[in-house]
């Protein structure tokens, strides 16, 4: 209306460290944001060319290239990056040894930060990083996309509100081919820390933190850990399992089944749009139809929101982030002695 006082919605501004799959993925969920701006990007090694930045394979789904436009600013050197006082929000998908220190060194800077998971290599040095949070004016989360999954966020839902009675037993199976980061050496962590860790964090985000854990897995060249099964024990709980591989052929899966007392709730992504299905005594099997979206955009879009209203994540924090790396830091002594670990 002519003569409206009515201020337009404010943009927010947005850097992407790292242009590898993770860092085009966030950067498709942006652009789909209209309270965001894309400011600015930043890679060492790939950089856009003339605006666009060429597609990359990963084990969800193969991003084609993206076209930028040539209003984003190009940053080679990190710290430069932190020096642009237009940038309000950083997310980060470089390799996960450079998250500690690019993540204190963005929040010392004065910005809001998104860091691919985990945080760290270990829940030492995460600790760290969760400390320089809590000493922060500004927000940090980790990307744990499972956590806002379509499918994955609504069976949280029904762990909560009993929708079928008492949880009795669930298990969780996440298998890839090995990816090209995977293959480098010893940064990724193997299938344990880069794959697995969701499930990990999705079991402690519906049970809590395990009493301890039995795993047993295969180790590559390395010493990491590429394939894992996980009993995770409750006391008077739920008997719950995962499975983590990178030792699959090619492709990806993921899956869950959970038995209530009163259902049989039944996820494979390799069903397509009848991915979710429910089983319940003396009815038909039903499939619950799910958002057409995924947990990249829903992560990205919750803390954009974030951020806009002033409200700290609550969803998933940095302290979810430095459990689930304690955890998987159990799973993974339980693998090379054979043996149970208490957490």
């Amino acid at each position: 209306m002519a003569g409206s006082s009515k201020k337009p919605a404010r943009k927010i501004n947005v850097a992407v460290v790292g242009l590898g799959f993770m860092g085009v993925t966030h950067l498709r969920a942006y652009q789909k944001i209209r309270s965001v701006r894309i400011a600015a990007v930043c890679d060492a090694t790939r950089p856009p060319v003339n605006g666009v930045i060429g597609g990359v394979n990963g084990n969800i789904q193969n991003s084609a290239a993206i076209k930028l436009g040539l209003d984003v600013k190009i940053y080679s050197d990190f710290n430069t990056l932190l020096a642009d006082s237009n940038v309000e929000l950083i997310d980060i998908c470089t390799p996960t040894a450079l998250h500690p220190a690019q993540v204190i060194a963005a929040l010392e800077g004065g910005k809001h930060v998104l860091c691919e998971k985990p945080l760290a290599q270990n829940s030492a040095t995460a600790k760290k990083v969760l400390a320089a949070a809590r000493a922060s004016q500004k927000f940090l989360m980790p990307a744990m996309c499972m956590r806002f999954w379509p499918g994955w966020a609504w069976l949280k839902n029904v762990v909560t509100q009993k929708n079928y009675g008492k949880i009795l037993a669930a298990n969780f199976r996440r298998v890839s081919a090995k990816p090209a980061w995977g293959k480098a050496g010893t940064h990724s962590g193997g299938a344990l820390f880069d794959l697995h860790i969701h499930d990990t964090d999705f079991v402690s985000f519906l049970f809590g933190t395990p009493a301890s854990v039995f795993s047993t897995g295969v180790q590559d060249a390395h010493g990491n850990v590429d394939h894992i099964v996980t009993q995770y024990h409750f006391p008077n709980g739920p008997a719950v399992h995962a499975e983590g591989s990178w030792l699959l052929t090619q492709g990806f899966n993921m899956s869950y089944t959970m038995h209530c007392e009163r259902a049989t709730i039944d996820f494979d992504l390799s069903r397509g749009a009848t991915a979710l299905q429910i089983a319940e005594a003396g009815k038909p099997i039903r499939t619950v139809k799910l958002p057409a979206t995924d947990g990249y955009n829903e992560e990205i879009r919750y803390f954009v929101d974030c951020v806009a209203r002033g409200g700290k994540p609550v969803t998933v924090t940095a302290a979810d982030c430095v459990t689930a790396l304690a955890i998987c830091e159990a799973e993974e002594k339980s693998v090379r002695t054979g043996k149970l670990v208490k957490l």
